[in-house]
């Protein structure tokens, strides 16, 4: 929100409450039309506190096209990032809402970067992408395009060049002046979570245990950490497929330690570089290689939309679409709330 349309707004209501005033003290005063009017004028003075995709239309029209070079390039040079970027959106929306929270690195003593948490460290990847495209649109329209925004159109960009769908990403985001190693403990998911945890989580969220099968369908591209998997294909458990876990234990030792523990293995070894439905189908012949996928089939509540997303991939990419969008609704900040960041990773 500009100086100008804060100020507007603030003459707006002044004269907003005269009129109420003036009415409620008239001798033809009726409370349901006064609520009315004030309800209709409150509105209007906030629409442009709303995401929209036309937000930059006319102070940075180059912007989207700016990004979707730089993702295209980065993607080119390594496929795998096309993951990273779409878990960076859900890592940075699940934790304060969608505001680049994610991004910002420490600044003792205010700032307790998010890059340590569980979920995140030596794990979420793609800053420099990030950063590379910020900059890139810092020279065409410098102070205007937010990082979180950088974020959700980049999640979507790296989704269309592997294959996945793409989608309309709604704008007008703000970045925090904050961010929560806490809450990121506290709400994202773990490789080791259980069926039960996974849908409160994403229920905490606003999502359906449909939808957060439906976005757990990203690891059909990426790639894990063997100490994220390596309980799973060493325990003998009923629920992988014997030949499964022998070719993963070639990737990752039983031994621990650090190098071991930072091997990296495809979430889905038939199409590991491609957006498709391979990961449901895997899931059903108990190839999944986090517990936490697993356990999406496993005779549970979720097992008929593995099933159907399994049998139907034009399905699951709409379905998929529509859950990002959701996603990048989550409590943005908009209006006069937060800041543009010039540099992602740091409070201007």
């Amino acid at each position: 929100m500009t100086t100008d349309t804060h100020s507007y707004i603030i003459s707006s209501f002044s004269s907003l409450i005269i009129i109420l005033h003036l009415v409620t003290h008239s001798s033809f005063f009726n409370f349901s039309i006064v609520l009315t009017i004030f309800i209709i004028i409150f509105n209007y003075l906030f629409s442009d506190a709303q995401l929209s995709s036309t937000f930059y239309d006319t102070t940075c029209p180059n912007a989207l096209s700016t990004i979707r070079t730089t993702i295209r390039t980065a993607v080119s040079k390594e496929r795998r990032m096309a993951a990273s970027l779409v878990r960076l959106h859900f890592h940075d929306c699940f934790v304060q809402g969608c505001d680049a929270s994610i991004l910002l690195d420490d600044s003792p003593p205010t700032i307790v970067s998010e890059k340590g948490a569980l979920p995140n460290n030596n794990s979420v990847r793609g800053f420099e992408v990030i950063d590379q495209a910020k900059a890139a649109v810092e020279k065409v329209c410098p102070g205007v395009f937010s990082c979180a925004d950088i974020v959700a159109v980049a999640a979507r960009d790296a989704s269309f060049a592997v294959g996945g769908p793409s989608w309309v990403v709604k704008l007008g985001r703000r970045d925090s002046t904050t961010a929560s190693i806490t809450l990121a403990n506290a709400d994202l998911p773990l490789a080791s979570d259980d069926l039960n945890t996974l849908i409160s989580r994403f229920s905490n969220k606003g999502f359906s245990a449909k939808e957060m099968v439906t976005l757990s369908g990203a690891h059909t591209i990426g790639q894990a950490r063997c100490v994220t998997f390596r309980n799973r294909i060493y325990g003998n458990t009923s629920d992988i497929d014997a030949g499964f876990a022998s070719t993963r234990q070639r990737g990752c030792p039983s031994l621990i330690n650090n190098d071991n523990n930072k091997k990296l293995s495809p979430l889905d070894l038939v199409t590991p570089n491609s957006f498709d439905n391979n990961y449901f189908k895997n899931l059903i012949q108990k190839k999944g290689l986090l517990q936490s996928d697993q356990v999406l089939f496993s005779g549970g509540s979720t097992d008929s939309f593995v099933s159907e997303y399994s049998k139907n991939p034009t399905t699951f990419k709409s379905d998929f679409a529509a859950a990002m969008i959701k996603m990048g609704d989550i409590s943005p900040l908009t209006g006069s709330a937060g800041i543009i960041r010039k540099i992602c990773s740091a409070i201007n």
